[in-house]
């Protein structure tokens, strides 16, 4: 059984779908709209960026803020979802035929979401654009396995938030100020689909009992 090819984009679709949740976050300053960017990566990353020294022949070296990058955290099983193993999903492969698959597999996917920014009321723009939605939860309708047409509601449950100000050294040195949030998206692995085989001769035993 193991070793049987089966890979159903589930990872890479949590993560463009969490992603996708802070992908129109905006900064108003006066009359200027300004949407903020967003990565996928660690902090530490931008931050090290950050602290560069630009090159006089590359005045890009430097990231601008605000900034707000995502990663995952961590995956594990969530023994608190899960259904029979036995039981079977059947979806209708043409007129004739159906496929079917085992019950998917709870797990949990870690995420953090990292708000950078330069200064304070930058950082509490972007925070308020993102808690309330959060109570602590968000549904969030995914697609898991598009062959079999099934969207599920994947809860994203909002855990800790976390702040940060970054201002040592000199003067000079520029600040960052740092909102980590940490999520838990509570989402299904499926096993391999494959065709319910369909059932064309029956044979019956018929007795009557002495």
């Amino acid at each position: 059984m193991l070793g049987t090819y089966t890979y159903h984009e589930i990872f890479r679709r949590s993560v463009v779908a969490f992603g996708t949740l802070f992908n129109n976050i905006e900064l108003r300053r006066n009359d200027e709209v300004m949407k903020v960017p967003l990565a996928y990566g660690p902090k530490a990353k931008f931050l090290a960026r950050l602290d560069q020294n630009p090159d006089p022949t590359n005045k890009r070296v430097q990231i601008t803020l605000p900034r707000l990058s995502f990663e995952i955290g961590g995956i594990e099983y969530d023994s608190s979802r899960k259904v029979s193993p036995t039981q079977k999903i059947k979806f209708k492969k043409d007129a004739d035929e159906n496929k079917n698959a085992f019950m998917p597999v709870p797990y949990n996917i870690g995420f953090e979401l990292a708000i950078i920014t330069k200064n304070q009321d930058d950082g509490l723009q972007i925070i308020e654009q993102i808690l309330p939605y959060f109570q602590p939860h968000y549904n969030l309708s995914v697609k898991l396995v598009p062959t079999m047409n099934e969207t599920r509601d994947v809860p994203i449950v909002l855990t800790n938030v976390e702040y940060e100000d970054i201002y040592e050294g000199e003067f000079a040195v520029r600040r960052a100020i740092t909102y980590t949030l940490q999520f838990t998206m509570k989402t299904y692995l499926y096993g391999p689909v494959r065709d319910e085989k369909v059932i064309k001769k029956v044979i019956t035993d018929m007795y009557t009992s002495t």
